[in-house]
C-alpha cells in the first residue's frame, strides 16, 4: 500500500464500520490495533511500519491521518470514532513501532575492519573477491574454497584468494532469484571427492525452471566430472522466485535441503503431491531413506521430510544435539527460524506473523493445532539468508550460537540459544553489505559472503 501512516486499506474501511467500532473501543492502543487494524495489517504492527511515510511520520502527521484520513488512498478518517486521547495513544504506539524499525538502519555506519561485539573484538580478513553474488560457500581442509556465483560460475579459490572457474557445470537458469546456489561437499569428501551443487535447472523445452541437485567430482584439470543427478523438484514453474535452496548433511550422512514454494503459496506448501515449500531428506546417492515420513503415503513425494515452508534460505546442523534448523523468508514481516522435525507441518501460509507486501493480510492466525510455531521470528523481516552454528572454541562466549545473515539490513545476527529458544540476539558487522552466506570452516573460523562487490570475509578474533 502506498500510504505509510497508520494505513488502513479499503478492505478495512468496508469491514469496520464506524458505528460498530465506536461501541467496542478500549483505551488500550495495542488492543485497539489488534481488534481493528490487524485484520488488514497483521498481528504485529512492526510488520508494516517500515515503509516510506508519504504524509510524514511526526505526531501531528499521524494525528491528522487518523482523524481526517486520505480518501484517495483508501484511508478513512476516525475523528468521530476515536477520542483525542485514544488517537494520541495510538500515535504513541505507532511511534514505538517506528523506533523499533529504526534499529535496523545502519546507513550511517561504516563497515570497519575492526569490530567490537558484546563478547569479543573481531577483525575482518578479505580472503576472496572478484565476483558479484556469492550464493554458496564451502571451505575445504587445505584452506581453499568452493564459491558458487549466482550467475552460474563455480569458482575454486586458493588459500591466497586466486580464483579458478570450474568447467562442466550444468546449465543454470540465472534469472530472478534463480541461479547457481548452494554447494556442499560429502562428509567423506577426503576419500570420495563428491561435491553437491544446488541450482535452478531450466526445462528442456519451455521457459520454466526448477530446483535441482547434482553431484560430481572436480578433477585435476578443474572440471566437474562424474556427474549424477540426484534431485529435481516437481512441478517446474515459469516463476523466477522462491527456489530455496540450502543443503546440509546431518551426523548420519543424510542430505537435508530446502525447496521454496515457487510463489504458489495456496497450492504447494500444504500439499504433499509436489516438492515445493518443503524440507527434503535423501541419502548421499539420491536414494530415499526408508524411514522418511511420507514414503508410504499415497501420492506424496517420498523425499519430503517436513512441509508448510515458504522460502527457506538457511539449513544448518545444530552441534549440540544433531538437529537440523532452518531459517526462511516471510513476506512483509515474519522471517522465521524453525527446528525441522520429521513429518511436521510448519504452517505456511495458514499461520504466519507476516502480511502481504501491499500491506493486506492473508491470514489472521499465528498458531493452529497440528502446525509448528517458529523458534523465533523477525518483525520486520530482515531478508534472512544463510545460516550456521558456531562449532569451534575460537570465539569466546559464542559457542553453539546460531548465525543468520540479513540481505535487507546488511548485517550478521548472532542468536544465543537456551532450551531450543533464541534468548538473546546481537547485530554484527552492521552495514557490511547484503549478506548471502555464512559458514564455519574446518579451521573453526567464520566466513561470510557479501554481494556487489562480492567478497568472502573471515572473522578473526582480536582478543
Amino acid at each position: 500500500m502506498k500510504l505509510a501512516v497508520l494505513v488502513l486499506s479499503v478492505i478495512f474501511a468496508l469491514a469496520c464500520q464506524k458505528s460498530n467500532i465506536a461501541s467496542d473501543m478500549t483505551s488500550n492502543p495495542e488492543k485497539n490495533y489488534a481488534a481493528y487494524c490487524a485484520s488488514c495489517h497483521g498481528i504485529k504492527m512492526d510488520a508494516f511500519v517500515d515503509r516510506k511515510w508519504k504524509y510524514g511520520s511526526t505526531d501531528a502527521d499521524l494525528i491528522k491521518a487518523i482523524k481526517v484520513g486520505y480518501d484517495d488512498d483508501g484511508m478513512p478518517g476516525f475523528a468521530e470514532t476515536f477520542s483525542d486521547q485514544e488517537v494520541q495513544e495510538l500515535v504513541d504506539y505507532i511511534q514505538a513501532g517506528i523506533a523499533n524499525v529504526d534499529q535496523y538502519s545502519f546507513d550511517q555506519a561504516d563497515a570497519s575492519t575492526m569490530i567490537k561485539t558484546e563478547e569479543l573484538s573481531l577483525t575482518l580478513d578479505t580472503v576472496a573477491q572478484g565476483f558479484n553474488i556469492p550464493w554458496g560457500l564451502t571451505i575445504l581442509d587445505d584452506g581453499s574454497m568452493l564459491i558458487a556465483e549466482q550467475s552460474g560460475t563455480l569458482y575454486k579459490a586458493s588459500p591466497d584468494g586466486a580464483l579458478t572457474p570450474i568447467s562442466g557445470i550444468p546449465e543454470v537458469k540465472s534469472r530472478g532469484q534463480g541461479g547457481l546456489m548452494d554447494i556442499e561437499v560429502d562428509p567423506d569428501y577426503k576419500n570420495n571427492g563428491w561435491v553437491y551443487i544446488a541450482y535452478a535447472k531450466p526445462h528442456a523445452t519451455s521457459n520454466e525452471a526448477t530446483t535441482a541437485i547434482v553431484r560430481g567430482r572436480i578433477n585435476q584439470s578443474g572440471a566437474f566430472v562424474d556427474q549424477e543427478d540426484l534431485f529435481e523438484a516437481l512441478p517446474y514453474s515459469s516463476r523466477n522466485h522462491h527456489y530455496g535452496v540450502r543443503m546440509e548433511f546431518d551426523n548420519d550422512g543424510y542430505l537435508f535441503f530446502s525447496v521454496g514454494d515457487r510463489g504458489d503459496r495456496d497450492n504447494n506448501p500444504q500439499n504433499l503431491d509436489n516438492h515445493c515449500g518443503k524440507i527434503h531428506r535423501i541419502n548421499a546417492d539420491g536414494s530415499i531413506p526408508k524411514d522418511n515420513p511420507f514414503v508410504d503415503t499415497p501420492g506424496a513425494m517420498p523425499s519430503i521430510y517436513a512441509y508448510g515452508n515458504r522460502n527457506p534460505q538457511g539449513v544448518a546442523l545444530n552441534p549440540m544435539d544433531g538437529s537440523i534448523w532452518s531459517n526462511e523468508h516471510g513476506p512483509r514481516g515474519g522471517d522465521e527460524i524453525n527446528i525441522i522435525r520429521k513429518g511436521k507441518n510448519y504452517g505456511w501460509p495458514v499461520i504466519s506473523y507476516g502480511i502481504n507486501y501491499n500491506g493486506t493480510t492473508f491470514t489472521e492466525k499465528t498458531q493452529q493445532v497440528g502446525m509448528e510455531e517458529p523458534v523465533m521470528y523477525w518483525l520486520p523481516s530482515i531478508g534472512v539468508c544463510g545460516m550456521t552454528f558456531v562449532k569451534s572454541d575460537k570465539y569466546k562466549g559464542w559457542e553453539n550460537n546460531v548465525l543468520s545473515g540479513s540481505l535487507r539490513f546488511k548485517y550478521l545476527e548472532r542468536g544465543v540459544i537456551k532450551n531450543n529458544k533464541i534468548v538473546h540476539q546481537e547485530k554484527l558487522l552492521e552495514n557490511i553489505g547484503r549478506l548471502r552466506v555464512v559458514e564455519v570452516g574446518p579451521d573453526g573460523y567464520i566466513y561470510v559472503g557479501v554481494e556487489n562487490p562480492g567478497m568472502i570475509l573471515r572473522l578473526m578474533p582480536a582478543n
